[in-house]
């Protein structure tokens, strides 16, 4: 039940963007072992000007291929959140041309019981899930 949401600059086609999605959910399958229906992402597209990502220090410049992803999760195991922040910069730079230096990848930790799917009903809380 992860929900990964998106910031990229504007200007990528709608094709581009399904296949974007569609590389990022291969890479919830694989690290989180999720249904595959278990599908919840959200894309927010931005001005240019809008993102201001710099590099922290570690000496590498970003491009206007930016991609950030938050993670909305209950809690994984740091060999969980490794290996999809490895397995999403796989399908991003094999199926997007997004290159390392333009991935960011931040965690949003909260419970099950954060949840409600449909209907205002907590379902991880009520058996339902």
């Amino acid at each position: 039940m992860p929900l990964l949401t998106f910031d990229l600059i504007q200007g990528r086609s709608e094709a581009e963007v399904r296949t974007l999605l569609d590389a990022a959910h291969r890479a919830v399958l694989t690290a989180f072992g999720v249904p595959e229906r278990d599908r919840y992402q959200i894309v927010h597209e931005n001005k240019a000007y809008q993102m201001v990502f710099q590099d922290t220090g570690l000496g590498f410049s970003r491009t206007d291929n930016l991609v950030m992803v938050r993670v909305y999760t209950s809690p994984r195991s740091e060999a969980q959140k490794s290996c999809f922040m490895a397995e999403l910069a796989r399908e991003l730079r094999e199926s997007c041309g997004v290159q390392g230096h333009d991935l960011m990848i931040s965690f949003i930790i909260n419970s099950k019981g954060d949840w409600s799917f449909a209907h205002g009903e907590a379902q991880y809380l009520t058996g339902a899930l």
